[in-house]
């Protein structure tokens, strides 16, 4: 059915995204599920709308990078940092909900988040002052992130926080043992950079990541543990967020999330998947944002295996990550965005469907 709408657009994946959470608060009993989707769909579209205002009166404006597609060139001084205005908000509402019930993992959450927030807003604020695409070197990005990721998983770990049994059903899981370290860092650093380097078309990064966290807060959800619910409202909070900032991010982009969103969404995703058992389904859901991290991996792995095999070295795809690579093929923007989100429909369709059967 998603494959055979021609125009699959803002509209569209916000009433099939709402429709979910009404389907989600009928079955479990609960409204306050859509009711905090809704909520913070229109506080994201407000605070977008207003942040918008002020990141054009400070001129925080995006620089594109010389190594991109030609016709990227057109966006350069659209207005960027835009997720500020997304994460504050869903901040605000973890700090509250922290200081409410004081539990360590939501503490945690908080500082971890914090700490990813505080990466990307550094990059993106160094990358406007210089006036080029280069904030933070990808080895400084790195080392922030793994010192706060190592952090979290230590402190998590040492309290008992993090499951080292990966669940894929209620009789099937994967005991990590003291393995479930260097798995947890891969989680939080990888799905983190993952969709930083999906957030490069209008709408991609924020359609996706909208239809990623609905799926993580349904999945959780399903494994009916009452402690775990709050987790779900976090969840659905943030689809909220995404959708409401994707009305201005979709194309025409009226403004980017940057680093400070990106980095900050998937350190949310991986956080929330780690604090409950969710590794396994998150990886389905998040294919999208995997697919991207791998062609890059592939891309740059077999130009220097050929470079140093042949002296000459070649490439897989015409550009990596791979939403370039249909850029460049002549695939139109919107099209490429649009086909992207059904698959990160079906792969959360998918997911759910395997984590009630399986």
């Amino acid at each position: 059915m998603i494959g055979k709408i021609k125009k699959f657009n803002f509209e569209s994946l916000f009433i099939l995204n709402t429709f979910g959470l009404i389907v989600n608060s009928y079955f479990f009993n609960n409204f306050i599920f859509i009711g905090v989707y809704i909520l913070f769909f229109f506080i994201s579209i407000f605070t977008t709308k207003n942040g918008l205002k002020i990141i054009k009166k400070f001129n925080l404006l995006q620089n594109i990078r010389d190594e991109g597609p030609a016709n990227h060139f057109k966006k350069s001084d659209t207005p960027t940092m835009g997720g500020i205005f997304m994460i504050i908000p869903f901040l605000i509402l973890l700090l509250i909900i922290t200081i409410n019930l004081g539990s360590p993992k939501l503490i945690l959450l908080l500082l971890t988040i914090f700490g990813f927030f505080f990466t990307g807003f550094l990059d993106d604020y160094l990358s406007i002052k210089k006036k080029e695409n280069k904030g933070l070197t990808t080895k400084e990005k790195l080392i922030l992130q793994s010192v706060i990721s190592i952090i979290f998983i230590s402190l998590a770990y040492e309290k008992n926080l993090i499951s080292p049994l990966i669940t894929i059903s209620d009789s099937l899981g994967i005991n990590l043992n003291v393995f479930i370290l260097p798995v947890s860092f891969l989680v939080l650093v990888g799905i983190s950079n993952s969709v930083n380097l999906t957030d490069g078309l209008d709408g991609l990064a924020a359609g996706c990541s909208g239809i990623v966290f609905y799926g993580l807060g349904t999945e959780i959800l399903l494994k009916e543990q009452q402690e775990l619910f709050i987790f779900s409202i976090l969840c659905f909070s943030m689809s909220g967020i995404c959708l409401g900032f994707l009305k201005y991010n979709c194309y025409p982009a009226k403004i980017f999330m940057g680093d400070t969103g990106s980095l900050s969404i998937g350190a949310i995703l991986g956080s929330i998947a780690l604090f409950t058992n969710s590794i396994f389904t998150l990886s389905i859901f998040s294919g999208i944002f995997i697919i991207e991290s791998l062609s890059v991996i592939i891309q740059v792995g077999f130009f220097k295996i050929t470079k140093k095999l042949f002296l000459r070295g070649k490439r897989i795809f015409l550009m990596a990550p791979l939403h370039h690579h249909f850029e460049l093929k002549g695939v139109k923007e919107q099209k490429i965005v649009e086909n992207f989100w059904k698959i990160n429909i079906l792969l959360v369709i998918l997911g759910i469907v395997l984590k009630i059967n399986l």
